[in-house]
């Protein structure tokens, strides 16, 4: 029996689903049975290939960050708010320009299939 705080590994697509350089959204039941929306990123050139963060941008209030523009600042993994243009890290989820946070979930690839940790 799962508990609501135990997580496992749920498949969001194949990795032909992933879009290079390029974010795409997926919906994912949480512990409480209600929808969230999570980004995947797909950066080939980066230390970790895939990133998944919250989709829910916390400084314009909308679930948009798939659509930001991915790059780097100074090595760090990033994408950018197509709202406000604030930059948040991939890895940590911290924004860069304020103090604010998204969420940051464990991704992996598993027989062509992304999954994440939720």
């Amino acid at each position: 029996m799962t508990t609501l705080t135990e997580k496992s590994w749920k498949t969001i697509c194949d990795t032909t689903d992933l879009v290079t350089d390029s974010g795409i959204s997926a919906l994912i039941a949480n512990a409480a049975g209600e929808d969230e929306q999570i980004a995947i990123f797909h950066i080939p050139n980066s230390e970790e290939k895939i990133y998944a963060v919250g989709n829910y941008d916390p400084i314009g209030n909308a679930n948009v960050l798939y659509r930001g523009l991915v790059g780097s600042i100074e090595d760090e993994p990033v994408v950018s708010s197509p709202l406000y243009k604030q930059h948040f890290s991939l890895r940590t989820g911290q924004c860069l320009q304020e103090e604010k946070s998204i969420a940051v979930y464990p991704i992996r690839i598993e027989n062509e299939q992304v999954q994440v940790l939720y």
